[in-house]
């Protein structure tokens, strides 16, 4: 089951403090972007963010899961109603994706 798009809106919208955020439509679901920072996915109508180790030693109480088959685990954000919890685990993510070393493509 695809994704709609008045919920990809609303986990925007509220997300709004955490910077610029923009999701981009990928493999029939969504990505999510913060500064240009790809750190979460919306899939059947619910978010799962990206799991640094600050982000899971900061947020134990969030399950972890994966968004699809054959994907990695995710924390999965249940109640996007928690704006002041989405807001404080998409900033502490992006910290931590942004000072990751950069894979190399081969």
């Amino acid at each position: 089951m695809a994704s709609h798009q008045d919920f990809v809106d609303y986990v925007t919208e509220q997300l709004r403090e955490a910077g610029t955020i923009r999701s981009r439509k990928m493999f029939g679901e969504y990505g999510l972007f913060c500064d240009e920072v790809f750190f979460a996915v919306i899939c059947d109508d619910q978010l799962f963010v990206k799991v640094p180790p600050a982000g899971e030693a900061a947020f134990p109480h969030l399950p972890k899961s994966p968004p699809y088959e054959g994907a990695k685990d995710y924390l999965w954000v249940e109640d996007v109603d928690d704006r002041d919890t989405m807001t404080a685990l998409t900033r502490l993510t992006c910290l931590a994706l942004q000072t990751q070393p950069k894979k190399r493509r081969k």
